[in-house]
């Protein structure tokens, strides 16, 4: 089998490894360099240039998309300061002219990353740092695919293939600036590629995630006289407790992860206030609706648990009487979409190409997918090379092997001429129609770039 994943490929992916594009979302910690997603989208278009992939779009998302249903409260937040947008672009690449969804392919890769700094290197086997399973090795990977199926005579006539490579995939932020205004907008095929590890498995679903946020807002205490204040830690580590134990499998479908867990780092004092958060993703949408339904009545269950359970103690009892009136349950995210869209068509398509099946009882995971949940006469799979766990994603340590790189590239050719050779001769009427959608829901898109 011929080498894909050449020279020029890894030098690119150590480049975008050292340009430092975490997500402004997962905290000043992990702030990234002024300028360095924007500068990474610039290589990566300009590496796809040699392959006849031409750019569409590289431009920051406008203010509008922020007044969509379903974005979270923390890009909310942080899209106060009018810089947070304007250091979040998104790049749109194309093979071949513009087609409708039915002849055209689209991949979509995010270039942004968590936080923590990992030594990048590669030793001729592996490549280290932060991005390289999730997702600027994929990236790479993906355009080195793209480079061998570019010399197929019906790859970008017959078959136009779409790139997006997104900001806003990390931190919470699930795609709401970065993936869905390029969606919405139309810029998607009948079949459509997310580049997560997956470990080369086709999954024809991802699961939506939703963030409940409980705080208490109490009253502080001196150590010495604790009754006379409430006591955050006590009723937060309690309803933690409460809610781990009764959301864990009350939702087929549904996970949940108990999160972060605040109040205070002094010893000598009772802190009144904190919060605790709750991450809860499900495979259907109704489901995710079930769930948070769940999360109130066991809020609701939990608060009269700790009012039963301390409401005769010295130091707690304050707490105790006070604690319906001082817990608050909000949500920082909800209401997202589910994507679950099986197709046989495509399920053969991608097994011939090499993409193993997806286990029936395995859910997916969280990822920019969700936004292609209902677009008509289309499928959507998320495949890509390492897997999230293996590869230490979102971790210490992260990192790719060359092999897996060349194995998803190979895929990657194999999809591609597949599929351009699966279309019969295009009419050339000039028929580049826009894409319907399932539902009509309002656009919001980026300004095209592209030369008429």
């Amino acid at each position: 089998m011929s080498t894909l994943f050449t020279d020029r490929d890894r030098e690119l992916l150590l480049a975008l490894l050292r340009l430092r594009t975490v997500n402004p979302l997962e905290g000043p910690e992990g702030a990234a360099s002024p300028g360095a997603l924007a500068e990474a989208q610039r290589r990566y278009a300009a590496a796809a240039a040699a392959t006849g992939l031409r750019t569409v779009l590289h431009a920051s998302p406008p203010p509008t998309v922020l007044e969509r249903p379903g974005v979270p409260a923390p890009v909310l937040r942080a899209a106060r300061d009018p810089g947070f947008l304007a250091a979040q672009p998104s790049l749109l690449l194309r093979l071949g002219p513009p087609q409708p969804p039915a002849r055209t392919l689209m991949f979509n890769v995010h270039l942004d990353t968590v936080a923590g700094a990992e030594p990048v290197a590669f030793d001729g086997v592996r490549f280290t740092g932060r991005g390289s399973a999730d997702a600027k090795g994929p990236a790479v990977a993906l355009l080195a695919g793209l480079r061998a199926a570019a010399a197929h005579p019906r790859v970008g006539s017959a078959l136009s293939v779409l790139v997006q490579a997104v900001a806003g995939e990390e931190g919470g932020a699930l795609g709401t600036y970065g993936t869905r205004p390029l969606i919405e907008a139309g810029h998607y095929g009948r079949l459509n590629v997310f580049c997560e590890p997956t470990g080369l498995v086709a999954l024809p679903r991802a699961t939506a995630a939703m963030t409940a946020r409980i705080t208490v807002t109490g009253r502080d205490a001196i150590d010495d006289r604790p009754d006379a204040g409430h006591n955050a830690s006590v009723l937060l580590g309690f309803l933690a407790h409460h809610l781990a134990r009764g959301l864990d499998g009350a939702v087929p479908g549904t996970r949940v992860c108990v999160a972060g867990l605040h109040t205070g780092h002094l010893h000598n004092r009772v802190h009144g206030t904190g919060t605790l958060l709750l991450n809860l993703s499900y495979r259907t949408t109704r489901g995710g609706a079930r769930l948070a339904d769940a999360v109130a009545e066991h809020l609701d269950a939990g608060l009269h648990s700790f009012g039963e359970a301390f409401g005769a103690t010295r130091e707690f009892s304050r707490t105790a009487r006070d604690a319906a009136r001082i817990t608050r349950l909000d949500w920082d995210k909800r209401d997202l979409p589910a994507l679950d869209n099986p197709r046989p068509w495509a399920d053969r398509l991608l097994a011939r190409a090499g993409a193993l099946p997806a286990p029936p009882k395995d859910p997916g995971f969280t990822c920019d997918a969700i936004w292609a949940a209902g677009l008509e006469d289309a499928h959507t799979t998320v495949l890509g090379p390492g897997r999230l766990d293996a590869n230490r994603a979102h971790a210490e340590g992260e990192f790719i092997d060359l092999d897996d790189l060349e194995a998803y590239a190979h895929l990657v050719h194999r999809l591609t001429t597949l599929y351009a050779e699966s279309l019969p001769p295009r009419d050339d009427t000039g028929d580049t129609g826009r894409p319907r959608r399932a539902s009509a829901r309002p656009s919001s898109p980026h300004p095209s770039q592209e030369s008429p």
